[in-house]
């Protein structure tokens, strides 16, 4: 079986979504039953049927209303990802993969084989299961390593698969099929693109499990946590960058700018776990570092609870996350409060030497300035810090306690014991702090504390995928050099000639390799009346293939021919038909300058054009290569050096 593939995972995702599918063709036919039943509402004027559709109309609504939360309890099955330590970390957020159809492919690529390339397509059928063995595979990624590089192995035989068989002008006829990862709505199209993009959001989901599975409870299981985060933020941006017009909503740019928001505040979260891991916390900066990590994680919460309360995201995320992130964001505000008063608080007053430095720091803490005495005298003053620090302490359980009430609103986090654990663990040390500092006598208002200011120590990062580190050769090597033998161009049926070798040679001078074009033909010579032609390319001597062949290896097959002469065979390229020298040289260039670009990019070019009516999606990341030259693609390795007369 493939390395990287878990096909036992398969039968609990599968479940989930099959229910899912399931779930949604129910909530399609209570939406349809629902519209005939308002038509009719409104069309009848008979009173008796009012009642009775107006009864229906409630049953269609409540069902309504049960499919959608079981829909929704579904896609909060955090638990299957989670990982199993004792120890207590805030659940994080993973995204289930992208269920996909099987695919046959073996009947259109050996057509295509046999109608574009000219070869027996029966040949070809070893390369096409076993294309279509690693797609079934990847279909099944194990959470690890080994499935991510499954994934991406899978992401760059696209790229040949997309060069060999998809025309720029005609799809090969067979649809891809995807599920939505949210709700579960199928979604199909012919452009490769949809494929590819799919596969990417996968990659994405993966690392998102992955992340989700660390025990955080420790140092290395933390940085894997981070890393894993910004992965999955890296490859749902390159999504967004790179596709548009996705026919499924988890692709579509705002749902992909919510996930790489939620990605990166996630990795803050692990920052600040991080933070509190390596600290020693009982020192004065250290826990101003810690308040302003926490108030940090809350800014980046609030920005996703904004991007998920938008329009088109609002009705499509799971109504947990929602809740999820928005308890989040009220949790490590109340953090900042708290690890602020602790440092005012639990901290000696400085000494003389200390001063200076926990002034230059506490002048940058604040959002705004506490209301008092100034900063040196606060500092110095035990009883001033005290009032400050049950003022962050007011401030910190408000918000704990809007935090727990938030969370109880969200029957499935309730159900969410370990969520619960740590938010009333939170409160009740904050509250068993206040009650500590609270002095009977205190006749003073307890002022508002002012918000912390946000501040890291590690920004996240946006690690975008590193295709190349997977890496993959071309299936279809066999059909021949990509510059020559791909989808997009096209030429005449191989001609096969005979030549005798002349006194002055064949009387043809040859460049390049693989395939060797023959680059100028003597006007008389054996060549010319052999009927070669100048930008014919040689793809066999004496029946052995030379499409891979290099240079010198074509040289020696055509030397050591005797009297009998030699069976050359060749091909034209359409549209390439004896162009000037002028011309040649611009097409040198212009393709020369096309592979490097191609190359950057990792090779990553789409063959599909918008003008195709099938093509909804579309890759935007164009080529930027020349259309005029009549060579064009012809990759040639050098200009006149190696060219020599035979």
């Amino acid at each position: 079986s493939q390395q990287g593939c878990d096909p036992f995972a398969q039968t609990q995702r599968s479940k989930l979504q099959h229910r899912r599918a399931r779930i949604n063709q129910q909530i399609n036919k209570e939406m349809r039953m629902r519209a005939g039943a308002e038509n009719l509402f409104r069309a009848t004027s008979n009173h008796k049927v009012k009642e009775t559709v107006a009864l229906e109309l409630s049953y269609v609504n409540s069902n309504l209303q049960l499919l959608k939360e079981e829909l929704e309890e579904l896609n909060s099955s955090m638990d299957v990802y989670q990982n199993d330590s004792e120890s207590i970390s805030v659940p994080m957020i993973p995204l289930g993969l992208k269920e996909t159809k099987e695919l046959d492919l073996l009947v259109p690529l050996k057509d295509f084989i046999s109608e574009h390339y000219g070869e027996e397509g029966v040949l070809f059928e070893k390369e096409i299961k076993e294309f279509m063995e690693l797609r079934q595979a990847m279909r099944t990624p194990s959470r690890n390593e080994a499935g991510l590089e499954l994934l991406m192995e899978y992401y760059n035989q696209l790229y040949f698969l997309d060069s060999r068989f998809f025309p720029p002008t005609k799809t090969l006829g067979v649809f891809f099929h995807w599920y939505d990862s949210l709700t579960g709505v199928p979604s199909h199209q012919r452009a490769l693109a949809f494929e590819k993009g799919s596969v990417l959001f996968n990659l994405g989901a993966l690392h998102t499990q992955i992340g989700a599975r660390q025990d955080r409870a420790s140092l290395p299981g933390l940085n894997q946590a981070i890393d894993a985060f910004q992965k999955a933020a890296g490859a749902f941006n390159y999504l967004k960058e790179n596709f548009s017009n996705a026919p499924s909503l988890d692709m579509s740019a705002a749902s992909l700018t919510m996930l790489v928001r939620l990605m990166v505040a996630q990795v803050q979260e692990c920052v600040f776990e991080k933070m509190t891991l390596l600290r020693a916390q009982n020192d004065f900066l250290a826990r101003l570092q810690l308040a302003q990590e926490a108030a940090r994680v809350e800014d980046v919460y609030s920005l996703v609870h904004q991007t998920m309360s938008q329009p088109h995201v609002k009705d499509y995320v799971p109504f947990s996350w929602t809740t999820m992130v928005q308890v989040k964001s009220e949790h490590f505000k109340a953090l900042s409060h708290y690890f602020a008063a602790i440092a005012l608080c639990d901290c000696p007053a400085p000494s003389d030497a200390e001063l200076l430095e926990q002034e230059k720091a506490f002048l940058q803490f604040h959002a705004t300035m506490p209301e008092g005495p100034s900063l040196r005298v606060l500092l110095q003053d035990p009883e001033e810090r005290r009032k400050l620090g049950k003022a962050h302490l007011r401030k910190a359980i408000m918000k704990h306690e809007e935090a727990m009430r938030i969370h109880g609103l969200c029957k499935i986090l309730r159900k969410m014991d370990i969520l619960q654990e740590v938010l009333s663990f939170a409160h009740k040390r904050s509250l068993s702090k206040y009650s500590e500092i609270d002095h009977e006598e205190d006749f003073f208002e307890t002022g508002e504390a002012p918000d912390i200011h946000p501040k890291t120590h590690q920004k996240p990062e946006i690690k975008s995928p590193n295709f190349s580190q997977v890496k993959v050769t071309d299936l279809f090597h066999r059909l021949g050099p990509l510059s020559v033998f791909s989808a997009k161009n096209k030429w005449y049926p191989a001609r096969r000639v005979h030549l005798m070798r002349g006194e002055n040679g064949f009387g043809f001078t040859l460049r390049g390799d693989s395939p060797v074009l023959i680059a100028g033909v003597i006007p008389g010579g054996c060549a010319a009346e052999a009927g070669l032609k100048e930008g014919d390319y040689i793809i066999s001597v004496n029946g052995k293939d030379c499409k891979w062949s290099k240079h010198a290896e074509v040289v020696q097959l055509l030397k050591s021919t005797g009297k009998e002469g030699v069976d050359i065979a060749v091909i034209t390229l359409q549209g390439s038909e004896c162009p000037k020298a002028v011309d040649r040289k611009a097409a040198v260039m212009s393709s020369g300058s096309g592979m490097l670009k191609s190359n950057k990019e990792n090779s990553r070019k789409s063959l599909m054009n918008s003008k195709s009516a099938s093509t909804l999606l579309v890759w935007s990341k164009r080529s930027k290569r020349s259309k005029k030259s009549t060579y064009s693609g012809v990759p040639f390795t050098a200009v006149g050096d190696n060219e020599a007369m035979y």
